[in-house]
């Protein structure tokens, strides 16, 4: 073979090698569930009662410093963490919401290559696991991470998990939404969310859109239509609801360890039992069960 055409062939063979690497490096890893939500407090104490006694949660990973913070799991892949040091109203209570996906180094190339900004590497965290974090549309922080063997939430994996859990598992997080089409591009265009119900306090109105993990049952719901909002209504909007079998029964859980609903458990506009209920600062948690009892309005519900 001639000089040139050995030069042609490794380049052609050179090409299509990295043609390969970069489809591989794209591909989008699977995002199976929400993973965590964290928020800020001024309050630990208050945050103990309600998280652990009030709903049942055990702190898992006992922190040394009381600086460090709460984790109260809520199974073994789904936690509630709460941060000391809250500012004041200037500080959105908000700290991030987090989802599971299953590589997160390779979700990390994939998104770099659709355009959104990324750190420039994913290396283990002090837990023990993959994760990185982004900013979505309007500036909340986004957390993607990977559980691996030998990590401290792999190794704690059956603990910490008491009876005394109000509910087994987060079945969705809700954040405002100022512009539905620039998260629709990052969650429904790019992260492959898939949109299952909408609805709004009226049929002619759209105030949430619910969007479902791509290799899983959570979802992510947007809270649009939400102008200068108060404290309390971002306590309200952003938000998580745990599943429960029986709406019912959960409120008369909550009420024997003490605490009072504003209101007691009402069907939604999507047809489901929920009861509302809110900590110390004013973050909502909401009691739902997984099907509708009734038509839900304003569109129908996707399986």
């Amino acid at each position: 073979m001639k000089p040139s055409t050995l030069f042609w062939t490794a380049l052609a063979a050179f090409a299509i090698t990295a043609a390969a690497q970069t489809t591989t490096a794209a591909k989008r890893p699977r995002i199976v569930g929400v993973a965590h939500i964290a928020l800020w407090t001024d309050n630990l104490d208050a945050a103990r009662q309600f998280y652990g006694q009030q709903l049942g949660y055990e702190q898992a990973f006992q922190p040394d410093r009381p600086e460090a913070g709460l984790v109260f799991k809520v199974n073994d892949h789904q936690y509630v963490m709460i941060f000391p040091g809250w500012k004041g109203p200037e500080q959105l209570i908000l700290a991030h919401i987090a989802f599971e996906t299953d590589n997160a180094p390779q979700l990390r190339d994939y998104l770099a290559s659709n355009g959104v900004r990324v750190p420039e590497t994913v290396p283990k965290s002090p837990d023990g696991n993959f994760s990185f974090m982004i900013k979505d549309p309007d500036g909340h922080d986004v957390e993607f991470v990977q559980y691996l063997p030998g990590s401290l939430h792999s190794r704690n994996f059956g603990k910490f998990l008491p009876t005394t859990r109000v509910s087994e598992r987060i079945i969705h997080v809700g954040t405002t939404v100022s512009d539905r089409a620039a998260y629709d591009h990052l969650y429904r265009d790019i992260l492959g969310f898939r949109e299952f119900w909408h609805g709004g306090p009226t049929d002619e109105q759209i105030n949430w859109v619910d969007m479902r993990v791509p290799d899983g049952t959570d979802w992510y719901e947007y809270m649009l239509n939400v102008k200068n909002p108060s404290a309390r209504t971002l306590g309200v909007m952003n938000h998580m609801a745990l599943g429960v079998p029986d709406v019912q029964s959960g409120h008369k859980t909550v009420q024997s360890r003490g605490l009072t609903p504003a209101e007691g458990p009402k069907i939604g506009r999507d047809g489901k039992w929920q009861l509302n209920l809110y900590d110390a600062n004013l973050t909502r948690t909401e009691l739902m069960e997984p099907k509708p009892v009734q038509k839900p309005c304003c569109s129908p519900m996707m399986n």
